[in-house]
């Protein structure tokens, strides 16, 4: 599968041209143009082994992933038997990156940040405890695995931090991290700079891997916004 990510780091779209028989699944809503050659098949973002008879299940799934991974209840996956060419963009302004997983690889990428994937990458929802909803990520993150091309997005710019050993990001600048890291939710310093600081929480890492860092804060764009709206 070839594709192109255009117009990056601030309003980066996705071309992707699939050849015959190859196929893209991406979150509801993201299609901005295909040839006609594609067709589109609409389903339940449920994961890819809901299972045959899991029909209610897949639709409980889909609606926890909706409610609490800040995704669409629905995807759609793009095909043809003779290929061709489909445009996909986020809702919000930034950039999009490609990552390959292969051999068991993991990467848990936070709410709403998943765009596309391809090949047999499956996503399910992972439940974080307190520590992910404290830290604004959600009740959940999204531990996608398999083999293919997945496609995150973000609000920003991305930069990958390379970890070997500890390191600290503030919670709403995390896009994803590889699954070989574990993190704790923890505030910058003591009751006082919680309060005051304007910082909020952090998340400390631990282990071997990389962290995908977003230039910009979508909670701290709420906040700002939020005063000006009428009452």
């Amino acid at each position: 599968m070839q594709h192109r990510i255009e117009h990056g780091p601030v309003f980066a779209w996705l071309r992707v041209a699939l050849a015959p028989g190859e196929s893209i699944l991406a979150e509801s809503g993201a299609m901005v143009t295909r040839t006609p050659a594609l067709g589109m098949q609409t389903r339940l973002n449920a994961g890819k082994r809901a299972g045959f008879f899991a029909v209610v299940v897949a639709f409980f799934v889909a609606l926890m992933r909706k409610l609490f991974g800040g995704e669409t209840m629905f995807v759609n996956e793009f095909s043809g038997p003779s290929g061709g060419e489909v445009v996909l963009a986020p809702s919000l302004a930034g950039h999009i990156m490609q990552k390959q997983l292969a051999g068991g690889q993991k990467l848990f990428v936070q709410r709403g940040s998943w765009l596309a994937s391809t090949g047999d990458i499956d996503a399910k929802l992972r439940f974080g405890g307190l520590r992910t909803l404290l830290g604004g990520e959600g009740l959940v993150l999204l531990e996608c695995a398999g083999t293919g091309d997945l496609f995150i997005n973000s609000y920003g710019g991305i930069t990958p931090v390379e970890v070997n050993g500890k390191f600290v990001v503030d919670t709403g600048h995390i896009v994803a991290f590889d699954g070989t890291l574990d993190f704790k939710v923890r505030s910058v310093g003591g009751f006082k700079s919680f309060l005051f600081s304007g910082e909020g929480l952090v998340c400390e890492f631990t282990g071997r891997g990389t962290i995908y860092v977003q230039s910009r804060n979508l909670d701290a764009l709420v906040s700002w916004i939020t005063p000006l709206l009428p009452g």
